[in-house]
């Protein structure tokens, strides 16, 4: 049976560089919604500084998850998106451990 696969990225725009990386992310959100396996894909806004972003995914199995770090539109992001990042993306993967709400 796959496991469920939680993943954390912390995305962190340099200074002045806000609404360019918002916007490749929000794009990377509609484009990677359609992907096989991916239960949502969400991002999120530093409330204190508009800087810092938080991308919290859901993906039915490791193997989907693969393929979304192999997936043209996330590499296309990394590489134009580097010159405007403050440091490289961080990700952390998780496993729930309680039981979805729904």
């Amino acid at each position: 049976m796959a496991t469920r696969v939680t993943v954390i990225a912390y995305i962190f725009a340099k200074t002045g560089e806000e609404q360019r990386v918002r916007a490749a992310l929000l794009n990377l959100v509609e484009k990677t919604r359609k992907e096989k396996g991916c239960l949502n894909y969400d991002l999120h806004e530093s409330t204190n500084d508009a800087r810092h972003f938080v991308m919290y995914e859901n993906w039915e199995s490791d193997a989907d998850l693969d393929a979304h770090s192999k997936s043209p539109h996330l590499r296309e992001f990394g590489k134009s998106m580097a010159p405007f990042l403050e440091r490289p993306t961080e990700v952390t993967k998780w496993t729930m451990l309680s039981n979805p709400a729904n």
